[in-house]
């Protein structure tokens, strides 16, 4: 076959450094969605949905063939933390965990997911970001070793 396709939706989720509220002001997160919406139309992975609260993002992306996800998040969290320290001089000390989660959605599960990250801020009245992880690693039958996760 001459012709390479793919069609991978990624549902990614990282957290600030030690699930830190940095991104606790709502106007400037939004920026910063913007802004890491431009890493991955670059990176050319354009994404579906951003969201998040104070101490952690998921995002909904339509995924690259040309690039390796540990790649792609790499340069996203690079790009994004040197912009957000540029952009709010109070926020120098601000990272990112080093670690994140990945997980593959059916293309028919993209509005649900996609409705899943705008709600984030009503879903976490009831549930942590360490839980809801838990959740999702559960979900997609992800076994994890909780002395590796947090950071």
């Amino acid at each position: 076959m001459p012709q390479s396709l793919s069609q991978i939706y990624l549902h990614i989720v990282f957290s600030t450094k030690n699930r830190q509220p940095y991104l606790s002001d709502g106007v400037f997160r939004k920026k910063l969605y913007g802004y890491m919406a431009g890493i991955c139309k670059n990176l050319g992975c354009p994404s579906i949905r951003i969201g998040g609260i104070e101490d952690h993002v998921h995002l909904l992306v339509r995924f690259s063939k040309n690039i390796a996800v540990k790649d792609f998040i790499r340069d996203l969290k690079r790009s994004s933390s040197k912009w957000i320290k540029e952009e709010n001089p109070n926020l120098l000390s601000f990272g990112w965990q080093a670690g994140y989660g990945v997980f593959s959605i059916s293309p028919s599960h993209v509005s649900q997911v996609q409705n899943y990250i705008e709600n984030q801020a009503e879903h976490h009245k009831k549930e942590t970001f360490q839980d809801e992880f838990r959740r999702l690693c559960r979900k997609y039958g992800i076994k994890m070793d909780e002395r590796y996760v947090w950071d």
